[in-house]
């Protein structure tokens, strides 16, 4: 038997030791993160703004606050605002972004679509006129967003070119059939959702297009319509631009898992 000198000895035992070690994880890289998008993004619907956000209603309850606040990006620039198009981020919240950006979130194209309008005509009109509303909607979602998202998505690629950048969709408004006694009728909850499906599919083409990564809430938001058991969603309420946007649960449970799956 060959005997090894103890010098030798030690040094083989402590490579054995270093090898058998599991290797130390990775640092994670500075998070530069920059939210754009519209009300869906900002928060509206959860009650409680920044007062220094105006008009714009951005919430601490809104996804891209909560996942800043569990995550402490290295930078969080929060710049969604209500109301806004296509044509405000590009004039109003792309500067945000720079060749250090690493991650953006964006949910855009629903008030270009004309949301707002297709809301307020099914509240007050006929079946036939929410259907109407909503064909024109879907038509204006086929023909003219797709190059308006092409132009925002182009420009957050080219200011920040090395970013992840995360796509919301919109969900869903209504079950049905539910369990809402009065309201809109089953024709007009349909139609509206059919919007949201033309929209879902209109978005993602885009997204693709940019090799953005899209995440398609309304699965997420299935089972927590209006009028269903649970909703993370509100129904017509007070202050009126609350209504039909996502509730602090729809953020939370709704937006925020979908975007932190695709943030990593």
């Amino acid at each position: 038997m060959r005997l090894v000198p103890p010098l030798a000895a030690a040094v083989l035992a402590v490579a054995a030791v270093f090898a058998s070690a599991p290797a130390a994880a990775a640092a994670p890289a500075a998070t530069h993160y920059v939210a754009l998008g519209d009300s869906y993004s900002s928060g509206v619907g959860t009650g409680s703004y920044d007062p220094s956000s105006g008009n714009c209603k951005r919430s601490s309850h809104a996804y891209p606050a909560l996942w800043a606040a569990s995550r402490a990006p290295a930078s969080f620039a929060f710049v969604a605002c209500s109301g806004a198009r296509t044509g405000d981020v590009l004039a109003n919240q792309v500067g945000a972004l720079s060749a250090s950006t690493t991650l953006v979130s964006i949910s855009i194209g629903g008030n270009d679509a004309g949301f707002v309008d297709v809301i307020t005509t099914c509240t007050l009109g006929t079946d036939q006129d929410c259907v109407n509303r909503t064909n024109t909607a879907k038509s204006y979602a086929q023909n003219t967003l797709p190059a308006l998202l092409d132009d925002v998505y182009s420009t957050i690629r080219g200011r920040a070119p090395s970013a992840k950048v995360v796509v919301l969709g919109y969900p869903r408004m209504y079950q049905v059939p539910g369990s809402c006694a009065v309201g809109m009728s089953n024709t007009k909850r349909s139609a509206i959702n059919s919007s949201a499906d033309v929209l879902a599919q209109v978005v993602a083409q885009r997204a693709a297009a940019r090799s953005f990564t899209f995440q398609d809430v309304r699965t997420a938001f299935t089972g927590h319509e209006i009028c269903s058991p649970s909703w993370w969603l509100n129904s017509l309420s007070w202050p009126v631009e609350e209504s039909y946007h996502p509730n602090r649960a729809g953020q939370a449970n709704g937006y925020l898992p979908l975007f932190a799956a695709a943030a990593g």
